[in-house]
């Protein structure tokens, strides 16, 4: 698991309130339609998705969602930091890419792909860029 997802773990269930709000108010913003957030969230429960945008509070913050959820953050932070034009953040994702990563298809294709390593690979690239590698 990553630094910030441990971190946030240590903070306890209140963060949650915050948390999840936050992650699908970017849902929102980069037009992910349900099960593109459940898979993002790693959920295959439809009805805990909606569960979750009504009462993000009792969410249970698994190790596994904290994780995804910190890589969206720092994923939605290097856009902003990347290309602050917000239309062009927002787009850079449904964008096809030429970079080896994405094979000519567009990073949210990579991100769908399910697993957690497919979040980290895009915002390790992502944070690679912004560095300067």
């Amino acid at each position: 698991m990553n630094v910030q997802a441990e971190h946030l773990l240590q903070r306890g269930p209140g963060v949650t309130r915050a948390l999840l709000p936050a992650i699908f108010a970017i849902f929102s913003q980069w037009r992910l339609t349900g099960a593109q957030q459940m898979t993002l969230l790693g959920l295959s429960n439809e009805k805990t998705l909606y569960n979750w945008k009504s009462r993000p509070e009792k969410a249970k913050l698994t190790r596994d969602l904290l994780e995804r959820t910190s890589y969206i953050l720092g994923i939605f932070k290097s856009l902003q930091v990347l290309l602050p034009d917000q239309a062009l953040a927002d787009e850079w994702l449904a964008t096809p890419n030429d970079n080896p990563l994405f094979n000519g298809t567009a990073p949210l294709d990579r991100l769908l792909a399910g697993q957690v390593v497919d979040l980290a690979v895009v915002r390790n690239l992502l944070d690679a860029q912004r560095s300067g590698w």
